[in-house]
């Protein structure tokens, strides 16, 4: 493949594979050309880049649509996609440029050009939607368009900014089909990716055929799909069991996951590191009952995340007691070290200092469906009144609705899960504790702010340890969040379909032009 003429970034994350028997090279002849199916519980909240910054939408839009760069399967550095070449052209990283591909064409024919380059991003940016991608692009102050050259101008400097050009946030669409002020509605997509959407219906399935006319770095046999949607893991776990789909990713239950045996002869699993957390987010606005520091702070001294993985996940997560997770540069115990145990006494006395009456009665939100989501809300609702400290009313609602009342801060507390949008602890900094952080929990800190800003200066990742070794720290003083646990990642197939050991990797792609009939 072409390398990308980027500032190398250091290997920040290790994914290991184990448990996955060999296959051969050469596709049935019978299979060919039937479509592989694969299940998920990961819904798709808009066809359009402009409004997700979700996994199940972007696992659609990485196959979809083209970025200007892309993560090769375990790489941590991204290389050219749509662009021939990417780089900054100067030593401040203030200023990125690209050169569009030649030959790239949308499904009306059209070709790809340095216009819908800068169009795409700026559509994004102007949309801002509460639940879309904009603030990925905090630093893109502007971006130019001159012949097949595309230049972004930043803000500040920002090594990370070849990372967010190469994720969903990133989709390349057709400036004469898409509307630079509104989402678009409906079911087309006009993207130059991989693969093109045949057909789609919400919440039960999107059925794709390989593009013909795709160039790009993505290589792979490109068969039929067709991704259908569970709303739970129980029909997800049915499906399975039934043969109604060859390949189970996100997300079969603790219980399904934990009794796999790679060893089985009729399955192929895949069992993978993953960079992927949940965070309890709290809201920190004065019209919550969480907002004093305190009532939080006694909240992190009540929870226990051993309990948590064993009694809910059956020890298919493991328990995360930092922002950052394991396996990432600048991974720290900053939970652990400042609430290395359960006690309800230093709670209680928090809660005394505040000036509160106790039980404090508050709201917790989840997504419906979701996984474990409502086996773990019950579970944290439960170690919470124990000690009597605490009231916790419980509402599970629909995957969209549970989005928009977590972003218009209408929710208390809510567990949300986090898929690393590219391989860096900066997609754990500004996204998820940054002021107007896509979690939306009213949090703001000038010295987190900074700590981001410092981090994202070094083209050496790793030096920004110790920007993020302190970031987490005060993460752990002023508690916006609790981090709960980090999972594996685990992908199960057919005996007769090979591949699905790339479907993802911790870099925020889904390649479903892996997968392939054996």
């Amino acid at each position: 493949m072409r390398s990308v003429r980027t500032r190398t970034l250091t290997a920040l994350l290790v994914l290991a594979v184990v448990g996955v028997g060999g296959w051969q090279l050469l596709p049935s002849q019978q299979n060919k050309n039937k479509a592989i199916v694969v299940g998920t519980t990961d819904a798709v909240t808009s066809l359009d880049p402009a409004g997700a910054y979700d996994a199940g939408s972007w696992a659609l839009f990485s196959n979809v649509f083209q970025t200007l760069l892309t993560f090769q399967p375990g790489a941590t550095s991204p290389v050219p996609d749509a662009a021939s070449s990417c780089d900054f052209a100067d030593t401040g990283l203030r200023t990125y440029r690209c050169e569009v591909r030649e030959g790239i064409t949308f499904p009306s024919g059209r070709t790809m050009t340095a216009e819908d380059v800068k169009f795409s991003f700026d559509r994004v940016k102007k949309i801002d939607l509460d639940v879309g991608p904009a603030s990925l692009f905090s630093t893109l102050r502007s971006v130019e368009a001159v012949g097949s050259t595309v230049t972004f101008h930043l803000s500040s400097p920002d090594a990370t900014f070849p990372l967010k050009v190469a994720t969903g946030a990133g989709s390349i669409v057709d400036h004469t089909r898409y509307s630079k002020n509104a989402l678009r509605t409906g079911t087309q997509v006009d993207g130059s990716g991989p693969y093109r959407l045949k057909g789609y219906a919400k919440d039960k399935s999107a059925v794709l055929e390989p593009n013909g006319s795709y160039e790009g770095a993505v290589s792979g046999t490109r068969q039929p799909v067709e991704l259908r949607y569970f709303d739970t893991a129980a029909e997800l776990d049915k499906a399975w069991q039934d043969r109604r789909i060859d390949v189970a990713g996100r997300t079969l239950s603790p219980k399904v996951l934990a009794g796999l045996n790679p060893s089985d002869p009729g399955n192929r699993v895949s069992v993978s590191d993953s960079s992927e957390v949940r965070n309890l987010y709290l809201n920190t606005r004065a019209s919550s009952p969480l907002h004093d520091v305190r009532v939080r702070q006694a909240m992190a001294w009540l929870i226990n995340r051993e309990h948590l993985a064993g009694a809910v996940y059956d020890g298919t997560v493991d328990a995360l007691y930092s922002l950052i997770p394991t396996g990432i540069t600048g991974h720290t115990t900053a939970f652990f070290d400042a609430y290395p145990e359960q006690d309800a006494k230093r709670a209680r006395a928090l809660l005394t200092e505040a000036g509160v009456s106790v039980p404090v009665r508050f709201t917790y939100g989840y997504g419906e469906g979701r996984g474990a989501a409502a086996e773990e809300a019950a579970e944290l609702k439960r170690q919470l009144e124990e000690s009597g400290l605490f009231e916790v009313d419980l509402k599970g609602y629909e995957w969209t609705d549970f989005q928009k009342r977590w972003a218009d801060g209408k929710l208390d507390a809510y567990a949300v899960g986090w898929v690393a949008d590219y391989p860096d602890p900066d997609t754990f900094g500004s996204p998820l504790v940054g002021t107007g952080s896509t979690m939306s929990t009213g949090y703001s800190s000038k010295t987190v702010d900074r700590l981001v800003r410092a981090s994202q200066q070094h083209a050496d990742r790793g030096r920004v340890v110790t920007d993020f070794r302190d970031l987490q720290a005060r993460i752990a003083t002023d508690v916006p969040l609790i981090p709960l646990w980090q999972r594996k990642e685990y992908v199960v197939s057919n005996e007769d379909v090979g591949g699905s050991q790339y479907l993802t990797d911790g870099t925020g792609a889904f390649r479903l032009w892996k997968l392939d009939w054996i």
